[in-house]
C-alpha cells in the first residue's frame, strides 16, 4: 500500500530520528516533515512502533495515511506541492 507519513514533532533530535526511520523504511521525503512511499502492512506496523518510541505523545503528532494507487492519483497537488530539492523521480512515478 502507498502511505503518507506526516509529523509535527517539537524536539529536533526526535524529528531527525523519525526522518531517518522513514528513509530506512524506504519512504521518500516530499517535504520537511512529510514522507511518501510503498509499505506492506507489516512494514507499516514496524514503522509505527519505531516512531512511537521516539515521540512525546503529550506534544507530538504523527499521521500515517494508507491509500490505494487510484486514490493517490486522484490527489490534487496545488502550488509547490513538493519540495523540488527533496523529491525524486521515484515519487513522481507514484502519481503516474
Amino acid at each position: 500500500m502507498i502511505c503518507w507519513v506526516l509529523y509535527d514533532v517539537h524536539e529536533d533530535t526526535a524529528r531527525t530520528k523519525i526522518a531517518k526511520v522513514c528513509k530506512r523504511a524506504g519512504l521518500y521525503r516530499v517535504q520537511k516533515s512529510v514522507f511518501l512511499g510503498t509499505l506492506t502492512e507489516s512494514e507499516k506496523d514496524a514503522l509505527m512502533l519505531d516512531i512511537s518510541d521516539l515521540i512525546n505523545e503529550e506534544h507530538d503528532s504523527v499521521y500515517i495515511f494508507p491509500m490505494s494507487k487510484d486514490e493517490l492519483q486522484a490527489t490534487a497537488l496545488l502550488g509547490q506541492a513538493f519540495d523540488k530539492r527533496l523529491v525524486t523521480d521515484s515519487v513522481r512515478a507514484l502519481f503516474v
